[in-house]
């Protein structure tokens, strides 16, 4: 039944009406199937901020099935390796056969190209072997799997064994995640006469040159990067671009992604989100949503900074988080290139955090398939080392572009697309990077700190950056070092008193009152220090996110509700938050009696001296899982004295 509210509470403003009241009655009555339905509709969750991503351009990565790199056009397909335009054999197989190596690394989930089937032609010598010119979305590229596989998506619910599935199936036993790159935005170039060609499992459907259903705009290609209708109507470098305002490309697209997160899917990088409207993409990441809850979202906004208040808005009311280029272009500037403020360049972008509602899910990296490799701007293995610590220790979910562990960069044209592509040569398990990724992978798994808590620097110079990563009663303090040898006098590092091991050096370091004394940082030195307090345990975690809140110090937000774990509606006895920054509070709530049942709930703000400060709304309500891990992501209701 539904609880009563203590009489000092509004029964107007606390009202469960009776809509909620049958629901209630229902989780308690029904058979089990009931359950089930809403289980699914209240979500269990992925949590990726504890994720280290492996991005790879699949053709480039490696050949593990030699008959199938001619493909259907066998002037494609380039088997030395010199002509960037061309197929070089990498495919699916090639992804299982390393995936052991990839797993000993620390990589848990793994981003690859677009596997979709591509026009078999060449565009300006160029063949679609990035996999961005798709020709249909329900169907994989004949070159990654095996020859004579049936790549279609007929009846996806049934038992399959194509590449792809064992793919899928041999990450899964391995805890490893997949990230399937999608495109909505366009199909495919002009190639010999024949643009924009789409086909549904085979069946062509549109056709760019006789486009009598509308599936496409006609608007010629963008002339004025700054005009917004023109970058969302206009076309990108010749390629057909769809009309999202045609319902049947809008139902083709989804059907076509939903049928791939049957096989198994777990997460979406988007492509060229910025051409698209912001509409679009809360119908799209809504149904697909709906259709997987737990499915992780995010988008490639191309240099989005949080500067720019559009690619704000986009991460923080499209569905989906995004790629954090504004973080990447300082740490290239900071690390690579030796820019005059060196670390200030990159805090002054941590310093804008507050700006997204999910600041640490934004997924990090130093370079990528359309920009120049890492070591093209700097070849100093040492930097590259520092870069890699920042994005693995700094909030967010760190990217890690294919090879980087093993130094893998051509400087030919200044390392710029096609070039920042080479194929996978080595595979070496005993380099730094990799044992670097290895660590620091570990670490994020470990100390909820790095993957969800806050970030505070303790020291900041050019060339010397320390912080510390804080959550509850964990903690990891981080210092690099992009210059030479020094020694600092003292640094706060907030850890407790006694010895604390690098945990990639393994030199040892004496804590006092929270703080070391003349640490020695070498020449482009990391040090980390990981500890690790009682993690939450329970039936059923909920991860609560509250953003939009404006608190002073002294002044802690908490949340109450009508069950034990939320003190009903005691605000004495309220799950108190844990302050992310300045848009952003967090908590992991455990649950254990209220598992499967329908609760309320609202935030408040405990005050030093003052009464408390209660969301002046209705309660939120929400059914609780019986197990595993649930998101609340909420907005602050203005506030009401008590």
């Amino acid at each position: 039944m539904v609880q009563t509210p203590p009489s000092q509470f509004s029964a107007e403003q606390y009202k469960v009406d009776a809509a909620d009241a049958e629901l209630e009655n229902i989780i308690q009555t029904s058979p089990s199937d009931t359950e089930i339905d809403l289980e699914f509709l209240y979500t269990r969750d992925i949590e990726f901020r504890q994720e280290t991503i492996y991005f790879i351009v699949v053709d480039r990565f490696y050949d593990g099935d030699l008959d199938n790199s001619e493909g259907a056009n066998s002037h494609l397909y380039d088997p030395t390796g010199k002509d960037w335009g061309k197929y070089w054999g990498g495919d699916l197989q090639g992804v299982i056969d390393k995936l052991d190596y990839l797993k000993n690394m620390g990589v848990t989930a793994i981003w690859l190209t677009p596997l979709f089937e591509q026009v078999e032609d060449l565009f300006i010598s160029n063949a679609a072997m990035h996999g961005y010119w798709t020709k249909d979305f329900k169907r994989i590229n004949p070159r990654y799997i095996a020859n004579g596989e049936d790549s279609s998506l007929n009846n996806t619910q049934e038992a399959k064994n194509t590449t792809f599935d064992r793919l899928i199936t041999e990450l899964h036993k391995r805890n490893m995640k997949l990230v399937l790159d999608i495109v909505c935005n366009h199909s495919s170039p002009d190639t010999n006469g024949s643009k924009g060609e789409l086909f549904d499992d085979g069946v062509k459907i549109a056709d760019f040159n006789d486009d009598v259903n509308h599936w496409y705009h006609h608007y010629g290609e963008v002339q004025d990067w700054e005009d917004d209708w023109q970058v969302q109507n206009c076309e990108l470098a010749g390629l057909a671009t769809f009309n999202e305002n045609n319902s049947d490309y809008r139902e083709y697209i989804k059907s076509a992604i939903k049928q791939w997160l049957d096989r198994g899917v777990d997460a979406l990088r988007v492509d060229t989100v910025k051409h698209m409207p912001i509409w679009f993409w809360q119908e799209f990441t809504g149904d697909m949503c709906n259709h997987k809850p737990d499915v992780f979202i995010f988008g490639e906004w191309i240099y989005n900074h949080p500067g720019d208040d559009r690619s704000v808005e986009f991460a923080n009311n499209s569905g989906m988080t995004i790629l954090d280029f504004g973080l990447c272009v300082a740490i290239r500037s900071a690390l690579a290139q030796g820019s005059e403020n060196g670390f200030q360049t990159i805090q002054y972008i941590f310093d804008q955090d507050y700006r997204y509602s999910g600041a640490t899910e934004l997924v990090t990296f130093i370079d990528n398939h359309d920009m120049s490799r890492f070591q093209s701007l700097n070849p100093d293995p040492a930097m590259l080392r520092v870069a890699i610590a920042l994005i693995m220790t700094s909030r967010g979910i760190p990217c890690i572009y294919y090879g980087t562990e093993q130094y893998l960069h051509d400087d030919t044209d200044g390392g710029n697309d096609p070039y920042n592509r080479p194929m996978m040569e080595k595979w070496d398990t005993d380099t730094e990077i990799y044992r670097y990724i290895r660590l620091l992978s570990g670490l994020r798994r470990l100390n909820p700190a790095i993957s969800m808590g806050s970030q505070w620097p303790k020291y900041l110079t050019p060339d010397v950056y320390c912080y510390v990563r804080r959550y509850r009663d964990s903690l990891c303090f981080v210092a690099l070092n992009r210059g030479g040898e020094v020694t600092l006098p003292e640094v706060e590092t907030e850890l407790p008193d006694g010895e604390h091991t690098c945990a990639v050096t393994r030199n040892k370091y004496e804590v006092k009152e929270g703080k070391i004394h003349n640490l020695q940082l070498a020449e482009r030195g990391v040090i980390v220090f990981s500890h690790v307090g009682e993690r939450i345990k329970a039936e059923t975690i909920v991860r609560v996110q509250l953003n939009g809140v404006n608190t002073q110090p002294g002044e802690t937000i908490v949340v109450t509700g009508n069950c034990p774990e939320l003190g009903n509606w005691d605000i004495s006895k309220a799950y108190p938050l844990e302050y992310i920054n300045a848009n952003t509070w967090f908590a992991e709530i455990p649950f254990n009696e209220s598992t499967g049942k329908l609760i309320s709930y609202k935030y408040a703000m405990w005050r030093e001296g003052r009464s408390p400060l209660r969301e002046n709304n209705v309660p939120r309500r929400w059914v609780i899982a019986k197990e595993g891990t649930v998101k609340w992501r909420d907005t602050w209701a203005s506030g009401r004295e008590s």
